[in-house]
């Protein structure tokens, strides 16, 4: 079959990398990335998991800046009409299911907050800190990569960041939505970069950044 998306020119070009680089993990915490919970037996995940703990150990070697958020609400009010029956119990602030994984997250360094919506820049925090820290290319990390990856991808390309994808770092519950949401995010908003890839081009930032 013809590739219509290539015939008109999707992913054409690349983003490539600009000047300072920042580390986005969303989601990987305790409720999607732990085998106890319903929501965290994904082999997939649980391999991005690992993965991303090299990309965000390199990332902090070299002083980059890193961002990790959770989903938590402290009641059902304040969440959106989420359709994942989990989502609904055992979700509030300080829960196990909502704690950031220790594999990915380092409390000392990393700039971490809690979100309530599928994208990681929604009413949160998250441009402000890449703003201030002169971040203009964006590694995102975390799961699902056809749900709260994917979102936070959009709205990363939305704000005008250059955004990487380091497939190894994302995960999904299965690897249909996975792969189809990669290769269509690589084709509109973001280069799918190998993990070995990234780590050779993280650099320190400059003084001034």
């Amino acid at each position: 079959m013809p590739d219509r998306f290539a015939a008109a020119g999707y992913g054409d070009r690349e983003v490539g990398f600009g000047a300072l680089t920042g580390v986005l993990v969303v989601d990987f915490q305790v409720g999607l990335t732990c085998p106890k919970f319903s929501t965290g037996q994904s082999p997939q995940i649980h391999a991005a998991v690992e993965h991303t703990a090299q990309l965000v150990a390199a990332a902090r070697r070299v002083g980059a800046p890193v961002a990790l958020c959770n989903l938590a609400w402290s009641r059902v009010e304040a969440m959106p009409y989420w359709k994942i029956g989990a989502a609904y119990g055992g979700m509030a602030p300080g829960d196990p299911a909502t704690q950031l994984d220790s594999r990915v997250h380092d409390p000392g360094y990393d700039f971490s907050f809690t979100k309530v919506a599928p994208s990681a820049f929604f009413g949160t925090p998250l441009m402000t800190f890449l703003v201030r820290n002169r971040v203009d290319t964006l590694v995102v990390a975390g799961c699902m990569t056809s749900g709260c990856v994917r979102a936070s991808v959009v709205d990363s390309f939305s704000h005008g960041l250059r955004t990487i994808v380091a497939p190894e770092c994302v995960g999904d519950m299965e690897r249909e939505p996975h792969e189809a949401n990669l290769t269509d995010m690589a084709r509109r908003y973001a280069d799918l970069v190998p993990l070995e890839t990234i780590l050779a081009r993280l650099t320190a930032p400059s003084p001034q950044a």
